[in-house]
């Protein structure tokens, strides 16, 4: 199975996502945009399409950021979706599958940055998907923004800070703006970029100091990750047969 990540920063790694996927055997690609990747044409040849996050947002144009292409993304996580390819969104990707299925992303109530609680919706609770989480259970922030929901969309959880944490568009479709996919070296490749917004802290409800950010385990909710990634290759491969 082939897993292609489409990566907007160095320091927006695929952390736990890739540890998933080189643990299965999977095949990994990489379109990484800042390096000068180019996209795929289209999702013919990807099974699980994972657009990570960055500091852009859905409406960055390429005179603000060269090597940001928000419309070819979107094409490609349109055909992904068009062709029954599982596609995961987290953080600007997520937001990114919102827009390119015509739901325009939105600025979240709160900035949140550190580990805080999300809490499952009843459709979240009901959801086989997400039978094996906790229902409140301590996740990564990093983010000023949400995705926007679809008329078919299902919130399958929020945080106090942020209404649309995780989103369901369709039973292969899943959009994170919690990271989950956090370790502690990428926490410290993010720490590093975003001196600005942690010299701040004391300003924001939901946003923690480097120093807290290192004290955090992450290992929890990177296994609740994988068995979510588990149950996504299974169900992507059961329509396959």
């Amino acid at each position: 199975m082939r897993v292609h990540f489409i990566v907007h920063e160095s320091f927006e790694a695929p952390g736990a996502y890739e540890t998933w996927a080189r643990n299965h055997g999977h095949d990994v690609t990489y379109s990484r945009i800042y390096a000068g990747d180019t996209l795929p044409v289209d999702a013919e040849g990807i099974d699980f399409l994972i657009v990570m996050g960055g500091p852009q947002d859905p409406a960055t144009t390429l005179e603000e950021c060269m090597y940001f292409d928000s419309k070819g993304e979107q094409a490609l996580i349109a055909s992904a979706v068009k062709t029954g390819k599982a596609v995961i969104g987290i953080c600007l990707g997520s937001q990114l599958i919102g827009e390119a299925l015509g739901a325009p992303f939105a600025h979240s109530p709160e900035k949140e940055i550190g580990k805080f609680p999300i809490t499952l919706t009843e459709d979240g609770s009901s959801d086989e998907m997400f039978s094996h989480f906790a229902k409140t259970l301590e996740v990564g922030h990093w983010h000023n923004d949400m995705p926007g929901l679809t008329p078919d969309a299902k919130i399958i959880a929020y945080s106090e800070g942020c209404p649309h944490q995780i989103v369901s568009y369709s039973d292969r479709v899943f959009a994170f703006q919690c990271h989950m996919e956090l370790t502690l070296d990428v926490v410290e490749q993010l720490i590093a970029h975003s001196e600005k917004d942690l010299s701040r802290a004391a300003e924001y409800r939901f946003v923690n100091t480097p120093e807290e950010l290192r004290s955090h385990d992450y290992s929890e909710m990177n296994q609740v990750l994988f068995g979510f990634l588990d149950k996504l290759e299974a169900r992507y491969k059961a329509a396959q047969a």
